[in-house]
């Protein structure tokens, strides 16, 4: 990948916009299962949940599922300590590829963390 987490979710984020223009009931369908699995605290607290999506778009090899899903967990107050955690399980679980996505889960945690920190 070469452009910035940053620059990618807020990419997708204005075709995502079209698309909820142009195909209202699946994006509303998408929305309420996102909202339905992680939008509440549960057995799961949101954190928790979001640091399984993330770990799953690692092994699921997503660029737009790392950008989301880091950028939120930075959001929630994840520690660095917690996201290396959740990729070590991404690794384990998928092997040399998910190793490379962990990489890329990493530099989109630092750049969201720094974007958060004060300057």
């Amino acid at each position: 990948m070469n452009q910035t987490f940053k620059d990618l979710t807020q990419d997708l984020s204005t075709y995502l916009g079209k698309l909820r223009k142009e195909m209202p009931d699946l994006m509303n369908g998408f929305s309420s299962l996102a909202k339905a699995a992680s939008g509440t605290d549960g057995a799961l607290d949101k954190k928790t949940k979001e640091l399984i999506a993330l770990a799953l778009g690692v092994a699921a090899h997503c660029d737009g599922c790392i950008g989301f899903h880091a950028q939120t967990l930075v959001k929630l107050g994840a520690s660095r300590q917690e996201f290396l955690e959740m990729l070590g399980m991404a690794v384990y679980m998928g092997g040399g590829p998910s190793l490379m996505y962990a990489a890329e889960a990493l530099k989109a945690y630092e750049e969201f963390s720094a974007e958060k920190s004060p300057a």
